[in-house]
């Protein structure tokens, strides 16, 4: 049998871009591409639709840099819409946080090489402390609608779409968050979501709705589904998407479920919503950002992303509330968008890495275009496995499970890994950093631990109260379940994980016995540290996973891994980003400090210019390495098998 090299983490990670909202305009295909071998610089990109061998046209070339920085973590960035004279592109560029717009002709002939751009870039926002992102550009006004972070609330802002310099006028100032404006299609309504603390906006969430006097002012605003905090059956408001002929559709989860909705007129106090569509399925995520999308009307259809059990399916909503799929081949769907009987996603599956998926509706026709050239051959790709096991309290528990090559043994070491969020999920799309381990001997589990999203609202709300608790004990009962069906060593365990998951890293090797080793990037290690000096979008964020702040300080103290620090007796690596404001850098210092006060192994590595997250391939692979060669050492796997 021939073998094959490991995959290395400069194949695995080095020139992964990442794609970002795609939009259907016309015949012509636009998205954003974050390219981590340019230091995680954001650009926009447009090509014809259905073209994917011609090369695209660079709209923002560097030192461009797409980014909205509101709430810390951005999304929306940009905006886009054909007018009669041709495409008017808008971004919030990283270098100044100002709203800059241009414009290119030569569209209508539908070859690349006519499309020229009218004139140079306009900054439309003067230099300023407020925050700008997540807009829309109000074609009948010829403005961009958006909000703005700034003084401690969101406001929604307008700015003028033909002048430079300018300073946004508020429309309408939120209670504290806002997000996803969404304008009719006659361009005289305006739909969008407010959250208030301590509700993050997955917990509870309100759909507001005006609308827009001649002279460009909100009437009257309105609320028209969702609750404020505190409610008795609290739901979450998820995309508002106008129809044609000015119904609107938004996802809530009133059901328990993200389902989608339907509303005849928003102007009229007499109609009410419509659910037609009820499924067990989610049709939304958490709102982490902005410029997330999962309905989408492609001229004559509602069209929806649909997870369930951690799949993601495209699905067809009729208006008589038939739901059929739509036949394609991936299974993990982001940022979907259609248009004139073509739609668009960020797709993945487990043996295709994440791409532009087009599709031609009527036809069924699809394409694929990764993002990058694929490194491994399919017959080399770990393949994800669905895992179900008894989490906390006998419950019934998701992960996926990658073998790997070469089959499992019971001598095989095992990684476990944490997500993010906590509210967030572990996905099935091809992952190349999971890939390095597979192709090194390793099983991987990715764990969608109680509090996870994509298996409705009961399973995400496990981990209210729970955080510390209900997390660790799903990964220390997953790996357990992988080493029980003789698929793993029970002393060749590790954990690694980011943010909230590498907090759950560290309370796993606190509060267990099931881990020999951990990896922690830009890690959460004190909670009452985190509930104090964390961002604005989090500051309350902890009173629903822990118990309010500071009230139940004690729980605060007792599930922080700082505080029992001593408990830890294996060895932990550390990467921290030195610019990071959510988990700052403070927190991995005394973490790692008190590890080694106790004599326990520890690496830290530090990056001047990241934050939170790293953007910078040379620091990803950085990190994949040194975290392979510190489990290595530690678990001694270099070592012939029966040596300790």
């Amino acid at each position: 049998m021939a073998t094959r090299q490991p995959l290395s983490a400069r194949q695995a990670l080095g020139r992964q871009p990442s794609l970002k909202a795609p939009r259907v305009l016309g015949d012509w295909l636009l998205w954003l591409e974050q390219r981590p071998q340019e230091k995680g610089r954001t650009t926009a990109l447009l090509r014809r639709w259905g073209q994917p061998d011609h090369p695209p046209l660079e709209l923002t070339p560097a030192p461009c840099n797409l980014r909205c920085r509101i709430h810390e973590y951005g999304g929306g960035a940009s905006a886009a819409a054909l007018l009669e004279h041709g495409l008017l592109f808008t971004w919030i560029d990283d270098s100044d946080g100002c709203l800059w717009a241009r414009s290119w002709s030569g569209l209508s002939g539908g070859d690349p090489r006519s499309v020229v751009a009218e004139g140079a870039a306009r900054r439309l926002t003067a230099p300023g402390d407020g925050l700008l992102g997540g807009g829309v550009i109000d074609s009948k006004r010829h403005r961009w609608i958006g909000v703005m972070e700034q003084g401690g609330r969101d406001d929604l802002v307008h700015v003028a779409l033909d002048c430079i310099d300018q300073t946004p006028v508020v429309l309408h100032p939120a209670a504290d968050f806002a997000g996803y404006p969404a304008i009719s299609p006659d361009g005289d309504q305006l739909a969008w979501v407010e959250w208030e603390q301590p509700a993050m906006p997955w917990d509870a969430a309100a759909l507001r709705w005006a609308s827009i006097k001649a002279n460009g002012d909100l009437g009257t605003v309105g609320t028209l589904a969702g609750s404020r905090p505190g409610a008795e059956l609290p739901t979450s408001i998820f995309q508002p998407l106008w129809l044609p002929d000015g119904q609107l559709i938004v996802a809530e989860d009133g059901s328990g479920w993200w389902n989608l909705m339907r509303h005849p007129d928003p102007g009229a106090p007499s109609q009410s919503w419509e659910r037609l569509w009820p499924m067990q399925a989610e049709t939304a995520m958490p709102q982490w950002v902005f410029g997330m999308s999962t309905t989408a009307w492609d001229g004559e259809q509602l069209l929806a992303a649909v997870c369930s059990e951690g799949r993601w399916q495209l699905k067809r909503l009729g208006a008589d509330g038939s739901v059929s799929p739509v036949n394609q081949p991936f299974d993990d769907l982001a940022e979907l968008h259609a248009d004139a009987g073509r739609a668009v996603a960020i797709a993945s599956n487990s043996t295709t890495g994440q791409g532009l998926l087009e599709l031609h509706i009527a036809s069924g026709r699809w394409s694929h275009t990764p993002a990058s050239d694929a490194v491994l051959e399919p017959e080399h790709i770990s393949i994800a496995e669905p895992l179900w096991f008894e989490g906390t309290d006998g419950q019934r528990s998701h992960a996926w499970y990658y073998p790997p090559c070469g089959g499992a043994s019971p001598n095989t070491p095992l990684l476990v890994k944490s997500h993010s969020g906590p509210t967030s999920m572990a996905r099935r799309g091809l992952s190349l950093g999971i890939q390095f381990w597979t192709t090194r001997g390793w099983g991987v589990v990715d764990v969608n631990y109680g509090g996870s999203t994509g298996f409705g609202r009961a399973y995400r709300e496990r981990l209210n109260g729970g955080w510390g608790v209900v997390d660790v004990q799903d990964c220390a009962a997953a790996a357990q379940a992988v080493i029980a069906s003789g698929r793993a060593h029970p002393q060749r365990v590790a954990i690694e994980g980011g943010s909230a998951g590498g907090f759950t890293t560290l309370a796993c090797l606190c509060f267990t016995d099931v881990f020999q080793v951990g990896a922690c990037r830009y890690a959460v290690s004190d909670l009452m540290a985190l509930a104090s000096e964390t961002h604005r979008f989090e500051a309350r964020y902890l009173d629903g996973l822990v118990g309010a702040w500071p009230q139940e300080r004690n729980r605060y103290q007792k599930r922080s891994p700082l505080h029992h620090a001593d408990r830890i007796r294996c060895p932990v690596i550390f990467f921290q980003g030195l610019k990071d404001k959510v988990v700052v850098p403070e927190q991995t210092e005394r973490m790692a400090a008190a590890l080694r006060s106790n004599g326990v192994p520890v690496e830290v590595h530090t990056y001047a210019e990241e934050g939170h997250g790293f953007r910078d391939s040379a620091v990803q692979v950085d990190v994949l390495e040194a975290t392979e060669a510190f489990f290595r050492h530690h678990l001694r796997l270099d070592q012939p098998e029966g040596k300790t």
